[in-house]
């Protein structure tokens, strides 16, 4: 092969040779264009005996030096035909002289120029790719933050905008500034409660139906959504949104925010796993869980949440529907006063407004309220004076219909106070633990909260102080203005089935006492 490669016009000699009847083996020389004719055979020569010295391996092996290359494996490469059947002898090597070094132009090396070219290949369309993908994410994000931005517009409009009508949720052109305000996006809240599945239902309201939640991060909510047969409405919506966001009390429950797309109206708030005091109060099994020192605490925190309302807040504002279903209770059933649908503010000095659209839950409401339309704080301290009462007793205003007791919780109340067994108004799964003078501090309070002239009853700061105090003397209450009782049976037999509603809330007879 030194002889042929030396001799030959191409500077390279290939050969192949059986070495067994299944085996082959295969060699190549090469020298590079700008060495000398004379140079070549030493060239050769030098490396062969390199490769003799260092690589006689069985499987073959390579020899580069800077102007020729010597190679020899067990496979075809290039697919260069041999010129000559078998290879010639060796011949002993002789010190080289060898010129600077030249890049050999070999066919061995076209395979790997090969690869690396589908290299660049693959490399430029991964690249293209990524671009590609990179410039569409950008657009993405672009496009995402000008929907949510849109979005919020809407959203923003149909909060603080005066028009209340429904149509309204479609959006318009008349921009409204307001503070920022937390907007969850559909798709989130629709992953959170798994569509508003029936599994995460929590309830159903005068609102709509409630559903719990649980976010990518793990945090539980509680989601509040409007139906479309509910005798709320965008109006009620609104103010929930606007006044709950302006309030922080560690007995009010916190909004999370709201969201507004499509036809959907969702309110978010922090999830209380124990649900509301109504659910716990008025069980059998689960009143059991309520002694008299967590109904203390209970009592207290929502006059502290009430107070706040009145008093202590940015704003005074009137909550008008303070019931039992509206208190709800968290993991240490600390109590926190929910749905400020129906809530109403009072500007400057004013102390007391009148309304044609009565809302709110008979059996709560001042009668001043039912009767007339008249509200204050007064009102509330009315539904807290019930809500009290309820508490200690354990059972609702309105399960005394047609009862020998009396017409109303505060009836049957008032007529044990005045016979001087206020005590026996007390539920039985009190008897255990509790504290006379304290059951009866708490009922005298109840019954100065319910009194029939608003001017009589305390104020809330006067009940916080009454509730927590030990050495005060407390005013004599007067008769409750009227009992309330449920006449929904016999109603809807005189309407042929069909329900009545007086001022949107549940007809019912009002006896005056």
């Amino acid at each position: 092969m030194v002889l042929k490669a030396s001799s030959s016009e191409k500077k390279f000699v290939t050969e192949e040779v059986n070495v067994t009847a299944f085996v082959r083996t295969y060699a190549l020389m090469q020298c590079t264009a700008d060495l000398p004719q004379s140079d070549y055979e030493i060239c050769l020569r030098t490396s062969a005996a390199q490769y003799q010295a260092c690589c006689n391996g069985d499987q073959g092996g390579i020899v580069r030096i800077p102007t020729c290359i010597f190679l020899w494996q067990m496979y075809p490469f290039c697919n260069v035909t041999p010129e000559s059947p078998s290879p010639s002898p060796p011949i002993p090597p002789r010190t080289p002289s060898l010129p600077p070094p030249m890049a050999p132009d070999i066919c061995f090396f076209e395979e790997g120029k090969r690869s690396q070219s589908q290299w660049i290949v693959i490399g430029a369309v991964v690249s293209a790719i990524l671009v590609i993908i990179l410039f569409g994410f950008f657009f993405w994000r672009i496009w995402r933050r000008k929907n949510e931005e849109e979005a919020r517009r809407r959203a923003i409009q149909l909060l603080f905008s005066e028009d209340d009508s429904e149509h309204n949720i479609l959006g318009g052109e008349k921009q409204v500034e307001s503070p920022d305000f937390p907007l969850f996006p559909l798709g989130q809240i629709l992953e959170a409660t798994q569509d508003f599945s029936n599994e995460y239902k929590l309830g159903e309201g005068g609102f709509g139906p409630v559903y719990k939640g649980i976010l990518a991060d793990g945090k539980e909510i509680a989601v509040k959504r409007l139906s479309r047969r509910s005798g709320q409405g965008l109006k009620e919506f609104k103010n929930e949104v606007i006044l709950i966001a302006k309030l922080q009390h560690k007995n009010l429950v916190r909004l999370l925010g709201c969201c507004l797309e499509g036809k959907e109206l969702l309110l978010i708030y922090e999830y209380m796993p124990n649900k509301s005091l109504d659910m716990h109060l008025f069980d059998s099994t689960r009143s059991v869980q309520l002694d008299w020192k967590r109904r203390v605490a209970i009592i207290n925190g929502i006059a502290r949440g009430l107070l706040y309302l009145h008093e202590d807040s940015r704003l005074k504002i009137i909550h008008r529907d303070l019931k039992t279903s509206n208190i709800l209770l968290d993991h240490e059933i600390n109590p926190k006063i929910s749905d400020f649908g129906m809530a109403r503010i009072f500007g400057g000095n004013q102390s007391e407004a009148n309304t044609l659209r009565v809302v709110g839950t008979y059996g709560y409401m001042a009668p001043e309220y039912a009767m007339d339309g008249i509200f204050s704080v007064k009102s509330d301290v009315f539904s807290f004076g019930v809500l009290l009462l309820e508490i200690i007793s354990g059972r609702k205003n309105t399960s005394f219909h047609l009862s020998e007791t009396g017409r109303s919780l505060l009836a049957y109340a008032w007529k044990l106070w005045c016979e001087g067994n206020a005590l026996e108004l007390m539920d039985p799964v009190l008897a255990q633990a509790y504290v006379p003078v304290e059951v009866m501090k708490f009922i005298h309070i109840g019954l100065l909260c319910v009194q029939e002239d608003p001017t009589y009853r305390p104020t809330m700061s006067s009940v916080v102080f009454m509730l927590v105090s030990d050495n005060v003397t407390l005013p004599k209450p007067s008769q409750p203005a009227f009992s309330i009782v449920r006449v929904a049976q016999s109603i809807q037999s005189s309407l042929n089935g069909k329900s009545c509603s007086v001022n949107e809330v549940t007809f019912s007879s009002m006896t005056p006492r």
